[in-house]
């Protein structure tokens, strides 16, 4: 909870001036500060608030508005925590659209709670369960990383492609494990292989001897781990290592972290897994900007943190208006074709064009595409950690 304090005050101070001397149109930016993704949430948040920077500070968004980023914590697991910070932001700070939330359970609870009740749009970089496609959302959630239903595909063809036949899995056990675990078991199990346990783990234990000891009698090839990087999947892996039962890991997103090979060291080589990742003009674009800024581009969700709080401002120009309503109207038209591809440092550009009347596709850095129900098309990063390194395999 410091941390995220000290970053809140940091953010606040750093704008003061700026919003002083113009109308300020407040963001929420909701992510777990606190909680089993700590150690990636202030990039995701940051990232967003770049976004949101770059649109103040062109001087071209409604009429020398500018964005104010409002932080609060979904804790990302205590889903009445999330829904208090998100009531805070929609109602004390009047927020005009929300930045998250991150797992996909909170994300739940706000949507459902908070956000559509209130008709406030939510673009969430990270909350990828598939039970999120089918909310009663009334055309307000949105995210820009790709359902699970489509990472437990690329899983599952990344363990065909190395010959693996027989895996043991454990994940935890919320919406977004459960999702991904199911997800996974149905691809790999169709393609003929074989799932020897699909277990859950609670997160927050000092110890999970027990849990390992159920999937190493189990038995496999490898253990795929679909759990959180500071959390229980951290501590599956360091008992796993401890006592010899695996020495191979499959990793879900949520594991991906520098946290990780920091915890584990040179046991963790070896380890593969997925990402959500992109490559191309806009992902360099991202890279360029986010180095000058003095973030890590290759931190997660840092990508789709950036291009979800670039909709939300872009949504807001196109409508030509601050309101809940304009957000909610445009971000598709902003967020696909036809229009003027848009890379991430381009944002004075998109305004400049939607200005006079004209339409933009906001490429940004995910090669973002919406489909259906505001679902991203995504594509994923396989990964090898390699000399304690996280190295590119392929795209997929």
């Amino acid at each position: 909870m410091k941390k995220f304090l000290l970053a809140t005050a940091a953010i606040a101070g750093l704008g003061t001036s700026a919003l002083a001397d113009a109308h300020a149109v407040k963001v929420g930016v909701i992510l777990g500060f606190t909680g089993p993704l700590e150690s990636i949430t202030p990039s995701m948040g940051a990232s967003a608030e770049l976004a949101f920077k770059e649109i103040s500070d062109s001087g071209l968004f409604l009429d020398g508005a500018v964005i104010e980023p409002v932080r609060a914590d979904s804790t990302c697991i205590d889903a009445a925590a999330a829904t208090a910070a998100a009531e805070r932001l929609v109602s004390a700070e009047n927020v005009v659209a929300i930045m998250g939330a991150d797992c996909s359970g909170v994300t739940t609870a706000i949507a459902s709670n908070v956000a559509i009740p209130n008709g406030v749009v939510m673009v969430s970089p990270s909350a990828t369960s598939p039970a999120l496609s089918t909310i009663e959302d009334n055309g307000l959630f949105f995210r820009t990383a790709p359902s699970d239903a489509r990472q437990g595909e690329v899983l599952a063809n990344i363990l065909a492609d190395r010959d693996i036949s027989e895996v043991a899995v454990t994940y935890t056990n919320n919406d977004y494990g459960k999702g991904l675990s199911d997800s996974f078991a149905a691809a790999f199990t169709a393609a003929g292989g074989t799932v020897t346990i699909n277990a859950a783990h609670e997160d927050g234990k000092g110890d999970y001897s027990a849990e390992v000891g159920a999937l190493a009698a189990a038995g496999g090839d490898v253990l795929v781990v679909l759990g959180y990087v500071d959390q229980g999947g951290v501590g599956i892996i360091r008992t796993s290592v401890d006592t010899g039962a695996f020495d191979t890991f499959v990793l879900g997103d949520g594991m991906f972290g520098q946290s990780l090979i920091d915890a584990i060291g040179p046991d963790l080589d070896g380890t593969f897994g997925t990402a959500p990742w992109s490559q191309g003009d806009g992902a360099e674009a991202f890279a360029a900007l986010a180095q000058a800024s003095g973030l890590d581009p290759d931190s997660t969700y840092t990508r789709e943190s950036y291009d979800a709080g670039a909709l939300i401002a872009l949504a807001m120009a196109k409508g030509g208006e601050a309101t809940r309503e304009a957000v909610a109207a445009n971000l598709l038209d902003v967020a696909n074709a036809p229009g003027e591809p848009i890379l991430p440092g381009e944002l004075d550009k998109a305004l400049e064009i939607l200005a006079g009347g004209g339409d933009i596709d906001y490429v940004g850095a995910t090669n973002v595409e919406l489909i259906g129900p505001g679902e991203a098309a995504g594509t994923y990063r396989e990964y090898e950690v390699k000399d304690g390194a996280f190295e590119t395999v392929t795209f997929r």
